[in-house]
């Protein structure tokens, strides 16, 4: 038997969980599937953002307790490391549930939990554990299944002790040695925690590159303060083999063309994500794919059926929470009929922060791409230790680096510091409404703060 709806939603990301409520609200019939019970609210909630910023804030409370003297044998970060996992399930258990109970008592919105697949355009069949199956219909579709974490074929990758950024979230002890494979953005925020937490870290990287998008003056300040935790990188490095010693896995490497081998507690594959579309049954509808197995889309998320629209991580670009709550800014309005319609060509600003610490955060182009784009521009750099709020809470690393064009507009910011990821925003902001950089100059800042720096970095 098919159930009708006007909006069928696949995922319970944050863009397809607003449309959901949202649509809802609206009086419109809404059906949305999650396979997975504990992904309730996304990936951000469940096993990205928030948790692992939990994470980040409880081994930072680590990290500045040794700065005044404190620091404890194994079995002291060990119970640390376990209360700051408590902590972050408690969160995550507590928002899941807020999440669920959001589409749960909206009358308009029915929750399946299965996995979904395509019958065609306008149907999708719905598996349960249990292998019982239900076909629901509905006049759009709305696809929000997220990304998945890339693995490697490495022979012995099912270790019990490798693991992908989800199955870290989950250990019950802190790891004493921990290989991190990638010295990506998402490698670089678990190197730079678990070192914070107490374990001895060491990153892998096949070839020799290093943030490569970023500018080389910022990427070898980012490497000198997380080799000052006590990061160990190996660039040119690749592993082999992973052979089971049981509490331990022996990683068979080869470096520079040289084989070594070297024992850890728990491995990490930070090799990247992908789009989720495996087994959605895509081949039954009009939908195309792209080169990374991205679904395709237009200027307004709508993919090539002409009622079926992707969001969030699935669509490839950008995968970040605050870009999947823009995706429904795009198709709420469609969904509805409505004529003033936001679309993806009207994001041309989107400020991104990696965790490490401290924070690095960019917005804008840097000066690589002004070099690639021949636009003549300004840079103004400071390093964090000219800040006096820097001195207060005893955080001097880092930098900041503003670009300026022939106009006195601000076109491009990085910032690595305490505050960098809050400040972030206020230069985004400055360079979406062409603010000149006198005004942020000349700006009367509260007194002591990280911003206020902008007094003399653009003096």
């Amino acid at each position: 038997m098919e159930k009708i709806y006007d909006l069928l939603v696949i995922g319970w990301g944050k863009a397809g969980k607003t449309l959901s409520a949202k649509l809802g609200a609206k009086g419109k019939k809404v059906a949305i599937i999650e396979e997975n019970p504990k992904m309730y609210g996304g990936t951000c909630i469940n096993v990205g953002c928030l948790p692992t910023k939990s994470l980040v804030h409880s081994a930072k409370i680590l990290a500045e307790v040794k700065k005044y003297g404190i620091d404890g044998d194994y079995s002291f970060k060990n119970n640390f490391f376990k209360e700051a996992m408590k902590k972050k399930e408690e969160m995550t258990i507590k928002l899941r549930n807020k999440n669920f109970g959001l589409l749960d008592t909206n009358e308009n919105v029915d929750i399946y939990n299965g996995r979904a697949s395509f019958v065609s355009n306008n149907e999708v069949k719905i598996t349960s554990s249990d292998n019982k199956e239900i076909v629901l219909k509905a006049d759009k579709i709305v696809i929000n299944t997220g990304s998945v974490s890339r693995t490697l074929n490495t022979e012995g990758i099912d270790n019990k002790n490798v693991m992908t950024s989800e199955g870290i979230l989950e250990l019950k002890e802190l790891p004493k040695k921990l290989l991190i494979i990638g010295a990506g953005y998402i490698g670089l925020e678990f190197a730079s925690y678990f070192s914070n937490f107490g374990s001895e870290v060491s990153v892998f990287q096949f070839d020799d590159a290093f943030l490569t998008r970023e500018d080389e003056d910022e990427t070898k300040i980012i490497k000198e303060i997380l080799e000052n935790k006590g990061v160990k990188f190996f660039f040119n490095t690749s592993v082999k083999k992973f052979e089971d010693l049981g509490d331990f896995v022996k990683a068979i490497c080869m470096k520079d063309g040289q084989e070594f081998s070297e024992e850890f507690n728990k491995v990490l594959v930070a090799v990247g994500r992908k789009p989720n579309t495996d087994n959605l049954g895509l081949e039954n509808t009009s939908i195309q794919l792209g080169k990374f197995g991205e679904i395709l889309v237009d200027d307004y998320l709508k993919t090539n059926a002409p009622n079926i629209w992707a969001v969030g991580d699935v669509k490839g670009g950008a995968q970040f929470t605050y870009v999947s709550l823009d995706d429904f800014r795009i198709v709420f309005p469609q969904i509805l009929g409505e004529n003033n319609r936001r679309k993806l060509s009207d994001r041309v600003l989107i400020p991104t922060s990696t965790f490490i610490d401290p924070p690095y955060s960019r917005v804008g182009i840097n000066e690589k791409e002004a070099q690639r784009l021949g636009i003549n521009y300004t840079k103004k750099f400071a390093l964090t230790n000219t800040i006096p709020k820097a001195h207060v809470i005893n955080e001097i690393d880092g930098f900041t680096k503003i670009l300026i064009n022939e106009n006195d507009e601000i076109i491009g910011a990085s910032i690595c510091h305490y505050e960098s990821h809050e400040m972030i925003n206020l230069l985004a902001l400055a360079i979406n409404q062409k603010i000149k950089s006198k005004v942020l100059k000349d700006f009367i800042y509260t007194h002591p703060i990280f911003t206020e720096s902008l007094n003399d970095i653009l003096g």
